[in-house]
């Protein structure tokens, strides 16, 4: 019989518990990092044959339900809660494919408007379609979990201030 892989955050749960409190806190935020990370290279791979990361799926899907199709930087930072350069970066690739276009804001001089193009609404159906298929990298887990899920991550978000 082949050896069970080793659950290296169990692992380090054993060994905290060994030296210190709060083993279902760490074991959780620990476990919650990792998926993290699992889903977002899942995503990333499901949107890699549309040349997109999911940091600039998701700019381009806040510019698609934005009522003109616009939205000045400083707002795309906030609502997709980057860095301004990382929006910048982002902002400058989608515009080199052709996604986007940037112009200067009409009734404030100093900001910037990133605008949809499109070719950048058309991608934005193609790889949605894409990441639903796959239900966004989570399709191990039923609707049932996922709302449960949902709501927890929902109770650390509000206690936040994230909403």
């Amino acid at each position: 019989m082949p050896n069970a892989r080793l659950d290296f955050i169990d692992e380090a749960a054993r060994q905290w518990g060994l030296r210190w409190d709060g083993v279902p806190a760490m074991h959780a935020v620990t476990s919650l990092m990792r998926a993290q990370q699992i889903v977002l290279g899942r995503l990333d791979a499901l949107l890699r044959p549309h040349d997109l990361t999911f940091a600039r799926y998701e700019a381009l899907v806040l510019l698609h339900f934005s009522s003109r199709g616009s939205l000045p930087l400083g707002k795309m930072g906030e609502r997709l809660q980057v860095h301004p350069t990382s929006v910048t970066s982002i902002v400058r690739r989608l515009e080199a494919d052709g996604l986007i276009v940037r112009s200067r804001h009409p009734e404030d001089g100093r900001a910037v408007l990133a605008e949809i193009t499109p070719a950048g609404r058309s991608l934005v159906e193609v790889a949605t379609a894409a990441l639903v298929g796959a239900d966004f990298g989570l399709d191990r887990l039923s609707e049932e979990q996922l709302s449960t899920m949902s709501g927890l991550l929902g109770v650390v978000r509000r206690e936040a201030g994230d909403f």
